[in-house]
């Protein structure tokens, strides 16, 4: 009886698997089959009957798996349905897990140059000037990648940030800081993406406090920009200038927002949403490609009634240039220049971005993300929707209002 047991269950021999060519189904037993195909190939096929259903499942090619194997492989197929588990079902469920661990440890493991590249390439299009997209991309192949360009993006620490600023911190300052913005930008993608878990704001803080005071060596680097406790004098001094009362308030209203010049000299009424006492330029006018909000502060409201009061007649309906010049068409950013020469100062218009920035930052205390959307640069997109939330743009308004009163109150600077 044991001998008839062991044949029904092993009635093939390896010599038998080696020379049968007709093709067919060959019964090892047991449910095991030896399929031979029209062309000669030989597979191994496990046959069995689950719930009233018949199922065929691949065991492999005989180079891969020996008789002897096939047998041990079906054996322990054959304990999953003891326990009415389909092997076929369990199969793929293993498949599939494997597959995402794989996945997994491939997103683990992309390091932050393939990280930087892939931002790069999908969001190029945000930069209009050939020269900028260049830029940010070549900023990051020089100091960035040669410390930072191998390793995994899920294990960049602020170590290894740190770094890469140091040897640039003061001699470079202000492309360290260029620097310090694009890798953030790159970490905040790859946390997006689901690469890594990225460094929380609290992080990036602790960072700076790394990292040597620079203020010095900032302010020299930025020559071009108002120191941001002159800009209230500053201000002052243009209002009481011989500027025409159209470039006076142009030039409020630039230092205000913190706006670049020509997104304010293009500005037109249809821009001004009154209701929710905003400021929406169109992606066509912005530098990144991408529309901006501007909550507008009570001062800067303030200068644009004064602006309609200026010309009643042209924009009665509110249509049109806010600041034309006498011809009606945009101001020239030269306009600026001049005001700020005869005044005798080195500064230019796109400075006050920076007077904004470095006092957001050391003043104000106000976050990293913050200042940048408000400056309108390019950072993950993730960030910039939950910046234009209603209860962040409202924070947004509380930031452009605390400048607006610090560029209005000269005893703060006294």
């Amino acid at each position: 009886m044991p001998q008839a047991i062991s044949k029904a269950r092993d009635r093939l021999t390896a010599l038998a698997v080696k020379n049968t060519k007709e093709p067919g189904m060959y019964h090892d037993g047991a449910g095991l089959y030896l399929q031979v195909a029209k062309g000669g190939s030989k597979t191994w096929i496990l046959r069995y009957t689950l719930n009233k259903k018949t199922r065929e499942m691949g065991l492999g090619s005989i180079s891969d798996w020996s008789l002897a194997e096939a047998r041990e492989r079906a054996r322990k197929f054959r304990q999953s349905l003891s326990d009415g588990i389909d092997p076929i079902e369990m199969r793929k469920e293993t498949a599939a897990q494997v597959r995402i661990e794989q996945e997994e440890k491939n997103r683990k493991s992309r390091t932050f140059e393939q990280c930087a590249t892939e931002y790069f390439e999908v969001n190029q299009t945000q930069w209009k000037n050939v020269k900028h997209r260049a830029q940010w991309i070549n900023t990051l192949a020089s100091y960035a990648f040669p410390k930072l360009g191998r390793v995994p993006v899920s294990e960049i620490s602020r170590d290894h940030i740190r770094e890469v600023l140091l040897p640039i911190w003061k001699t470079k300052a202000e492309t360290a800081s260029r620097v310090l913005q694009r890798i953030r930008t790159v970490i905040n993608h790859a946390a997006a993406m689901g690469y890594c878990t990225g460094l929380d704001s609290q992080q990036w803080e602790q960072l700076k406090l790394a990292l040597p005071k620079n203020t010095v060596e900032r302010e020299v680097t930025h020559h071009a920009s108002c120191p941001h406790h002159e800009v209230a004098s500053l201000v002052t001094k243009v209002q009481e200038g011989a500027a025409s009362q159209v470039v006076k308030l142009a030039f409020e209203f630039i230092v205000l927002t913190a706006c670049r010049s020509g997104e304010a000299r293009g500005a037109t009424w249809e821009e001004i949403d009154f209701r929710t006492n905003a400021w929406i330029i169109p992606k066509e006018r912005m530098k990144a490609n991408r529309s901006h909000s501007i909550p507008l502060s009570e001062q800067a409201l303030a200068i644009l009634q004064k602006a309609k009061a200026l010309s009643p007649e042209f924009d009665k309906k509110l249509t049109g240039l806010i600041f034309p010049s006498r011809k009606k068409a945009p101001l020239s950013d030269m306009t600026f220049t001049q005001v700020l020469r005869r005044m005798g100062v080195n500064y230019t218009m796109h400075g006050f971005r920076a007077s904004f920035r470095t006092w957001g930052a050391e003043l104000g205390h106000y976050e990293h993300d913050m200042l940048e959307v408000a400056l309108s640069h390019v950072i993950g997109d993730e960030t910039v929707r939950a910046y234009q939330r209603s209860d962040m743009v409202e924070r947004r308004r509380a930031l452009m209002t605390h400048w607006s009163v610090y560029c209005g109150d000269n005893s703060q600077h006294k």
